[in-house]
C-alpha cells in the first residue's frame, strides 16, 4: 500500500470521526431527555461488561465511548478507591456524563474528550477497560484494540458490547424499515461504521486477538426493551436516532405523518398484552492482556 493511499484513508477516517463527533453533539439533547429510559434499557449489557471485567475497589478503568456516562459511573460506585476516566468524541455527550456523576455523588469520575484510534494515555495505564456500543461506530476497529491493548496494563482486563444482526433488533428496524418505505436511506459500503457492522460470530474476537489480547470470549445477550406503547417508541426514535431526524427532515408533513402511522401500527401489532416489549440482541465480547 502506497503512502498516497494510506494519506487517502487517513483523511477519510478523520472526517467520519468529525462527522460523528457533530452528530452525537447534535443529538445530546435528545439523549439526556431520554437518560433514564436509555440506562434501563442498557442495564443488563452493563452489568454483562462489568461482571466480565470483575471490577475492583481499587481498579483504575477507562471507559471509552462513555456516552452519558454508564458503565463507567456504576463501575465508579464499585472502584471507590480507584478512578474512572470515560472519554468520547463529543464533548456535550460527556458534560451530561459529568453531571450524572455529581448528581451520584461521585467523586472518582471523570472525563476526556478522545479519540480512540489516539488514546491521550501513556501505555499500561488502565487495569480495566469497558466500551458499551462504541466499537461499531470507529473507523478503523484494528487500530482502536490496539490503542486499547497499549494503555492497558498486563494481566488488566478489557470487555466491550456491539449490537447482534438486524434480525434480533427489532427495537432498531421496526422503525428503520417503515422509513425506508417512504424514502431510501443511505446504504453503507462494507465495513463501514454502522449499528451492525461488528455483528458478524468471531469478528471482534478476531481483531482482539491480533492486537494481542488473550483468553478471549463472547456472550450473547438478548432481551426485551420496554417501550411501554407506540407512542413512546415514535418520541424516543424521532428525539435520539439521528438516522431518523435526518431523514423526517426531509419530508413533509403529510408523508411524516403517513409513516407515524405506519409505525404505531408495526408497533401495535408486535406488542404483548397492549405492552411494547421490542426485541434487542447484543454480544459481549471480553479478554486480557
Amino acid at each position: 500500500m502506497s503512502k498516497f493511499t494510506i494519506s487517502i484513508m487517513g483523511l477519510q477516517q478523520e472526517q467520519i470521526r468529525e462527522e460523528q463527533k457533530q452528530v452525537w453533539n447534535k443529538v445530546s439533547t435528545g439523549w439526556q431527555k431520554w437518560d433514564q429510559f436509555i440506562m434501563q434499557f442498557m442495564r443488563p449489557v452493563g452489568e454483562a461488561i462489568i461482571e466480565r471485567l470483575e471490577i475492583k475497589e481499587d481498579d483504575m478503568v477507562l471507559d471509552i465511548a462513555a456516552g452519558t456516562g454508564e458503565p463507567g459511573l456504576t463501575i465508579a460506585a464499585i472502584a471507590r478507591k480507584g478512578n474512572v476516566t470515560g472519554t468520547d468524541l463529543a464533548e456535550e455527550m460527556l458534560r451530561i456524563a459529568v453531571a450524572n456523576a455529581a448528581a451520584k455523588g461521585l467523586k472518582n469520575y471523570s472525563t476526556k474528550a478522545a479519540d480512540v484510534s489516539q488514546l491521550p494515555f501513556d501505555d499500561n495505564t488502565f487495569t480495566k477497560i469497558s466500551c458499551r456500543m462504541g466499537f461499531m461506530f470507529f473507523p478503523d476497529m484494528q487500530v482502536a484494540a490496539n490503542e486499547m491493548y497499549r494503555v492497558l496494563k498486563p494481566g488488566g482486563r478489557m470487555a466491550i458490547s456491539v449490537w447482534g444482526a438486524p434480525d434480533k433488533n427489532f427495537w432498531y428496524t421496526a422503525m428503520i424499515d417503515v422509513v425506508n418505505k417512504y424514502i431510501e436511506l443511505p446504504q453503507l459500503p462494507t465495513g463501514a461504521p454502522g449499528m451492525f457492522r461488528c455483528s458478524k460470530a468471531g469478528l471482534m474476537t478476531d481483531i482482539f486477538a491480533n492486537s494481542g489480547f488473550k483468553h478471549l470470549g463472547e456472550q450473547e445477550l438478548t432481551g426485551k426493551v420496554d417501550f411501554i406503547d407506540a407512542d413512546t417508541y415514535w418520541q424516543n426514535r424521532t428525539d435520539v436516532s439521528e438516522s431518523v431526524i435526518a431523514a423526517l427532515a426531509k419530508m413533509d408533513e403529510t408523508t411524516i405523518e403517513a409513516i407515524k402511522n405506519d409505525v404505531y401500527a408495526v408497533i401495535n401489532a408486535n406488542s404483548t398484552n397492549r405492552r411494547a416489549l421490542l426485541d434487542f440482541g447484543t454480544t459481549i465480547i471480553y479478554g486480557e492482556k
